[in-house]
């Protein structure tokens, strides 16, 4: 369920606001005049979101070049190509 503030607990009660970004690890978001104008999350959760949408942006490009047919390695050569580097 989102959680939904209005613009005036951002000014009056930030510590609030900030326990509840860090406890529930959810965003929060701000209303200004009953409409949405905001969202407020922790850094870590932000973090989170940003590392996700990179990863799906990896994945998406691995497939695309998956389907238009270029060429890869199996695991077992990928497997011996990196322990060769490791040596």
């Amino acid at each position: 369920m989102p959680i939904i503030k209005p613009v005036s607990d951002l000014r009056n009660n930030f510590n609030e606001i900030s326990d509840i970004c860090h406890k529930e690890e959810e965003p929060v978001f701000i209303t200004k005049n009953g409409q949405g104008d905001m969202v407020v999350m922790s850094l870590a959760h932000y973090e989170k979101q940003q590392a996700l949408i990179e990863l799906y942006q990896q994945l998406g490009e691995a497939e695309s070049e998956s389907a238009s047919g270029a060429p890869a390695l199996s695991h077992r050569d990928l497997i011996k190509e990196l322990k060769s580097k490791v040596k």
